[in-house]
């Protein structure tokens, strides 16, 4: 009897011991579409797959470099005024780098973005890149739809020489993201965001789904296998979408893309505006769940916002509504861009007095909403 027992026990031991290395191997063999990301990378990209069990990582566009009334003051956030933490996903942008300029389109110096992304990275938050770059054929912003551009930049394009010359500058920017240790920090690259929209000049009725295809490949090939740079995640980002093949029109290939997203705005006020927010998101969620797990791919919303929160309980009443029992990595908030010179200010998270201030705490203090307290402890790059 004895005899059978241990044979059992050794049995059993041997299973889980095959069913470990089973399930290493598979981790292993789950690598980003970049085979030869850093060892940090990976484990980001592993942990964003993980974190999707615990929670949705919450963030906010430019969070450390600006808010309602202030500008660049060290450490200050109007979430931490707000909630006495920092978000756990910050978004930066990169438009304007292409063009020498010292800073971006929103006035951010990028010599402080490098700086806010350290502090980030060091914090074991995560950072995630947009770029609206101008318009290569017109020489006009990003918001220039003129006919023709992608056309231009591909190669044997009138600007494809231009265009890396674009690249270029980026890829001097991201390779300068390092650690004090000299570390390559990860960073989520968000390209051509929105792109199923009419109003960038790679949306929707500006070029063909092959062309958009090609200057994705060509991008990230440009990036990963000239440029060496093995830093990134890439994220595929559309604008609102009825369909899973109206999302799929554009997309570029398992092979290039590491993280599924899109963007959603409440536009209309009231009851009325409400629930069609939260019906629209919880549709376009189910949908970009779905498609991610069919491709192994990160799902998260990647920009959301509600201008000037004008609802006092939007942020229990709406959005949790909208994001609850979805599995998401994370969901951005747009930016507080603060006071205009004319007309009113600009924000999309409140800050200290704003009237959904309360609310917003409430929606912070749930369990599964995770701000950058909770995500450090998950050590995302380890």
């Amino acid at each position: 009897m004895k005899i059978k027992f241990l044979l059992f026990i050794f049995l059993l031991a041997v299973t889980f011991h095959v069913a470990d290395a089973q399930l290493l191997l598979a981790i292993r063999q789950d690598l980003p579409s970049d085979k030869k990301a850093t060892k940090e990378t990976v484990n980001l990209y592993h942990n964003l797959k993980k974190i999707l069990q615990k929670g949705i990582m919450f963030g906010h566009q430019d969070d450390l470099a600006y808010g309602v009334g202030w500008k660049y003051v060290p450490g200050k956030s109007d979430v931490k005024e707000v909630t006495g933490d920092y978000p756990a996903v910050y978004g930066f942008e990169l438009g304007r780098i292409e063009l020498d300029h010292p800073v971006n389109i929103d006035s951010v110096p990028f010599d402080s973005m490098r700086n806010y992304i350290k502090t980030v990275y060091e914090r074991g938050g995560l950072v995630t890149l947009s770029w609206h770059l101008n318009n290569p054929l017109t020489g006009k912003t990003a918001w220039d739809p003129a006919d023709g551009t992608v056309a231009s930049i591909l190669p044997g394009g009138t600007k494809n020489e231009l265009y890396k010359s674009w690249l270029d500058k980026v890829a001097a920017f991201i390779v300068s993201l390092k650690d004090k240790n000299s570390v390559p920090i990860p960073v989520i690259l968000r390209l051509f965001h929105e792109l199923n929209g009419n109003w960038f000049w790679w949306g929707k009725d500006h070029c063909t789904p092959e062309q958009f295809k090609q200057l994705w490949q060509f991008t990230v090939s440009y990036l990963r296998d000239t440029k060496h740079i093995h830093q990134l995640l890439y994220a595929y980002n559309t604008d609102q979408f009825p369909s899973k093949e109206a999302y799929l029109l554009k997309y570029p290939g398992d092979e290039w893309v590491d993280i599924l997203g899109f963007d959603i705005y409440q536009r209309k006020q009231g009851e009325e505006g409400n629930n069609e927010f939260v019906q629209s998101a919880d549709h376009m969620l189910r949908m970009l769940e779905e498609i991610a797990s069919e491709k192994n791919k990160i799902p998260a919303l990647t920009e959301f916002g509600y201008g000037q929160v004008p609802d006092s309980t939007w942020w229990t009443n709406v959005l949790l509504k909208a994001l609850d029992h979805h599995k998401i990595s994370y969901a951005l908030a747009w930016r507080n861009a603060g006071f205009k010179p004319s007309g009113p200010a600009e924000y999309y998270l409140p800050y200290k007095g704003q009237q959904s201030e309360k609310d917003f705490v409430k929606f912070y203090k749930e369990p599964n909403i995770l701000f950058q307290k909770e995500v450090t402890k998950q050590h995302l790059y380890k």
